[in-house]
Order: C-alpha cells, then structure tokens, then sequence
C-alpha cells in the first residue's frame, strides 16, 4: 500500500448576490494511493448536497483531472462546488508521531540439545525462588 496522505478539498459557492464568494475545506485526508483517494473523493461527491441554491433545478456531476465538478443550476443563478484531491505535502497542525514502544529487554538465545530441550533449565540460578 502506498504511504503518500492526500486531502480531499471541496471548493464551493457560498452566499448570494454580490456577497457570493468560494470557500475551500480539506474536508478528509486518505492515506493510500491516489486512485484511493479518488475513489473516497467521489463517494463524497455523489452524496454532497450544496446549501445553494434553495430550489435547484439541474444538478450535473463532472469528473475531471484531479477530481470532480458539481454544478447546481438555481432558478436564477448556477452554483459551483469543485472537489479535488492533492498530495499532502506540509502539514503546520499535524500531531506529532508517536513514540516508539519499549521493545523490553533483549532475550539471549537458550542452548538446546539434539531434541530441542533447553541444556540449562530456566529456573537454575534464580534467587526468587524458595
């Protein structure tokens, strides 16, 4: 499997009249290979449902490069919501790896004889035992 983290960025048309603007949210990130990523962004696609326009007449679903394309067309206006895969390069809030565990002390190798039975007993030279 493929160890590269790509973001799943959904770009869309907020608010109306002269105050409509795009907005953008990495709204997942998938680890994997690009085509994975894909796969995950177009669930995503075919189950969003934009918040413009209210009453929506057409809604058209386009795959392109990096992604997908949704264009909702209003009783007035079209709307746009664009999603994209990309490679995750920088990450300034990503959480610190975990350590390492303890992987404990290091056991010897036990002799054993022809039959596979340990030469020493485990138990010779302990002092916790009575």
């Amino acid at each position: 499997m493929d160890g590269t983290t790509w973001g799943l960025v959904v770009e869309t048309t907020v608010g109306i009249g002269e105050r409509k603007h795009v907005e953008a949210t990495v709204v997942a990130h998938v680890t994997g290979s690009r085509e994975e990523a894909l796969a995950e962004l177009e669930r995503r696609a075919r189950s969003y449902s934009p918040s413009h326009p209210l009453s929506p007449r057409r809604s058209r679903l386009l795959r392109q490069g990096d992604g997908f394309l949704l264009v909702v067309d209003g009783a007035w206006q079209s709307y746009v919501t664009r999603f994209t895969v990309a490679e995750l390069l920088v990450d300034s809030a990503a959480p610190a790896p975990a350590p390492e565990p303890d992987p404990g002390p290091v056991e010897e190798p036990v002799a054993r004889d022809a039959d596979g039975i340990p030469v020493r007993p485990a138990w010779l030279g302990r002092t916790d035992l009575s």
